[in-house]
């Protein structure tokens, strides 16, 4: 069973966000995406500076059986990317909500995260099997 934790919030296709400080979001894919990708090889990390709506493509995790693109999980501007996932990507696999966090955003509007999915709404959505 996928690790569901309960203080971020979670979009359909499986990407997670936590607040951190005043405004700012940290953003990767669950453990449940990370599961269905299976070993993670590469990550097109997203450039600094890049303002994205909710929704946008932001970034691109390719495993050993899929490429798939990361959306973000609010609207505003990419300010950091986590560079140790261009040398180490398996990272996602290993600790998808702590190390291998991808980008981090600063949130145009911190009230649009509650669009998205809590744990137990995010869990329900998994149990039904929306990939």
């Amino acid at each position: 069973m996928s690790s569901i934790p309960k203080e971020l919030m979670y979009t359909k296709d499986h990407e997670w966000i936590r607040l951190e400080g005043s405004n700012i979001g940290v953003c990767g894919i669950t453990d449940h995406a990370q599961e269905l990708l299976t070993d993670v090889v590469f990550v097109e990390l997203p450039a600094i500076g890049l303002e994205v709506k909710r929704g946008d493509r932001v970034a691109v995790v390719e495993s050993v059986k899929a490429v798939s693109d990361i959306y973000a999980p609010a609207t505003g501007k990419v300010i950091e990317v986590n560079a140790d996932l261009e040398e180490n990507p398996d990272m996602i696999n290993s600790d998808s909500y702590g190390d291998g966090w991808i980008f981090k955003l600063d949130l145009e509007d911190e009230d649009e995260l509650n669009k998205l999915m809590d744990a137990s709404a995010y869990q329900k959505h998994v149990e039904t099997g929306a990939n």
